[in-house]
């Protein structure tokens, strides 16, 4: 099967607002993808739907083969939230060989996980005791320490400094060479241009679904901000049409 994730005219809804409407899009295997749009698009909607912790209205989201959120795809994905998702009280190896042995992994897949986020010199801090951004990479070495097939980043370099920012994202395509899929979600157009593809939403609606060069080409343009700009500005005028 090529691919990772399938998601078919997807709704969710939240009180009278629809969040997602009819959303449609296949990740492959293997892949760097890449969810971009403004705060309030619906990127998290989305992964929360893919990792199987989202009530839905309709439609199906199906990972690797199976449906999203069933018992098979337990030890299958990883998934790192925007708010630290690693227990406070514990220092920075004690939460990753806790989330290792929860996957019958020794500490040895722990301290990997820790020198792949940048976190060496820290880890035996407390997370309470961590900067905000480090409290982040932890959660990110605890999603990625069983090596998952499937990997889910809700914005993972948000409030990292530009020399951590690339050292992840050469990660992250290390990950994919090796066969796992990445789908990451940012707001940084720069951060795009890394991605084998990109996922642009705006307002619950899937407006590209290209790599980076295709969605500069569909936009006539060389800059993907600007390209963003084009397509939604093309969006608006069909809608008024």
């Amino acid at each position: 099967m090529s691919e990772a994730i399938e998601v078919r005219d997807l709704v969710v809804r939240r009180g009278k607002r629809t969040v997602l409407d009819g959303f449609s899009c296949v990740i492959p295997r293997g892949s760097v993808t890449g969810l971009l749009g403004p705060s309030g698009s619906g990127k998290t909607t989305l992964m929360r739907a893919v990792v199987g912790v989202q009530i839905v209205a309709s439609g199906t989201v199906t990972v690797l083969g199976h449906p999203a959120g069933s018992a098979p795809l337990r030890r299958r994905i990883g998934y790192l939230t925007q708010a630290p998702s690693v227990y406070a009280d514990l220092t920075v190896a004690e939460n990753a060989r806790y989330f290792a042995s929860l996957y019958g992994l020794k500490a040895a897949a722990a301290d990997e996980a820790i020198e792949a986020v940048g976190l060496t010199a820290a880890r035996g801090q407390l997370v309470a005791n961590l900067s905000g951004g480090q409290r982040s990479r932890a959660s990110l070495a605890c999603a990625i320490v069983s090596r998952p097939e499937l990997l889910v980043l809700d914005e993972p370099t948000v409030g990292q400094d530009p020399v951590l920012r690339d050292e992840l994202w050469d990660h992250f395509r290390r990950l994919a060479a090796d066969g796992a899929t990445v789908l990451v979600s940012s707001h940084v157009m720069d951060e795009a241009n890394r991605c084998d593809r990109l996922l642009l939403i705006r307002e619950g609606a899937l407006i590209a679904d290209d790599t980076p060069a295709g969605v500069k080409a569909a936009a006539g343009v060389d800059d993907l901000d600007q390209a963003f700009l084009n397509l939604i500005r093309r969006q608006e005028e069909v809608a008024a049409a």
